[in-house]
Formats: C-alpha cells, structure tokens, sequence
C-alpha cells in the first residue's frame, strides 16, 4: 500500500507527540515503547521505521515540548514575564503534567541521562533562561539578570513539582502561592 506524500514524517510527528505526552505524565522510565506505539495507533515494530532508539526518541519529544513553550514566549513577546509565571504557577498547570513543562516533569530523570541529551536540555534550558531575564528591571547587570532567571525558573520548577507530589489539595495551594509571590518579587513585579 503506498501512502501519500509526507505519511511518514506526520506519522513520526505524531509519535513525537504522544511520547512527549507520556514522558511527562508518567517519566521516561515508565513509558515503554509498545505503549507508547500502541497510544500512537501504532505498532511496536513500527517504532524502528522512525527512531534509532528510545533515547532518540527522548531527545525528539523534549526538542518538541521545549520547542513550544519556547515559541510560546517569544510569540507573548516583551512585558509577558509576569503572565508566565502566573500561568506556570498555577493550579491548571499542576493538575496538567502532560501538557506541561517539561522541565518540571522530567528534569530529574533527564539527569541521568547520556551527555547528548543533557546537552540539547541544557540548550533549552538557556534559552529559557534568557527569556526569563530580558523581562527582569533593566538595572542589573548582564550576570546579576542571569543569576536572578535562574533563581526564578528553580524556583517555579521546585515549586511546581513540591505541589505535584502532595496529595493534600490546600497544602498543594499553599505551595503554589508562595512559589508565586517569591517568583513574582524575585523579577520585580510583586
């Protein structure tokens, strides 16, 4: 059966998806390949037609997560940096892993990962950081705003797995509150 033009790369696009999806919902570790497919419509045996291994697929669905939220703040463009942490710290974000942050969900289990994939994280992660600190008060200086983005973004990533692993919904609230009054009065805005 011959399929149209540009069957396979939506296809691989497609499971690139469902694993980004499930990575962040249950780890890398616990998402198997057969359920993966399987999730994707797929075969298991169809998984090989599109990556080398489970870690490249790793690599494909953190580069498409990160990607978008990437994309996302560009997109929000200037003066977006209080509406970003207000939307990262929130309950929809908490009670949503699987279309999430990445980072919060896996950045952890990333660690324990070979130096390619850290190394394309770490990229993200930069880059990330870069955003954070344009929006941060013009005074400070070049190394002061970068150290501030990533006190900021550990801060939010902290917070936000802390009210993940609670089960006591109030606790949970409280978490987020506090992470996002100290986010908010570390970039100025609180």
């Amino acid at each position: 059966m011959r399929y149209a033009k540009g069957h396979k790369d939506g296809t691989r696009q497609h499971i690139v998806e469902v694993a980004a999806k499930k990575f962040r919902e249950e780890g890398v570790a616990a998402a198997g390949i057969a359920g993966l497919m399987a999730e994707a419509g797929l075969t298991n045996g169809a998984f090989y037609n599109h990556f080398e291994s489970k870690e490249h697929l790793v690599q494909e669905a953190m580069a498409h997560a990160l990607g978008k939220r990437e994309a996302a703040l560009r997109e929000a463009g200037p003066g977006a940096g209080e509406g970003f942490i207000r939307s990262y710290l929130s309950p929809g974000h908490r009670d949503g892993p699987g279309q999430g942050c990445f980072t919060a969900a896996l950045a952890a289990e990333i660690a324990r990962h070979p130096a390619p994939t850290r190394e394309a994280f770490q990229g993200a992660v930069r880059r990330t950081l870069g955003h954070i600190g344009a929006e941060l008060p013009e005074e400070l200086s070049a190394e002061e705003r970068e150290r501030r983005a990533a006190a900021i973004y550990g801060l939010m990533i902290g917070t936000l797995q802390l009210a993940r692993a609670v089960t006591d919904r109030e606790l949970s609230d409280n978490i987020l509150a506090g992470g996002l009054e100290s986010a908010l009065e570390l970039a100025g805005k609180g």
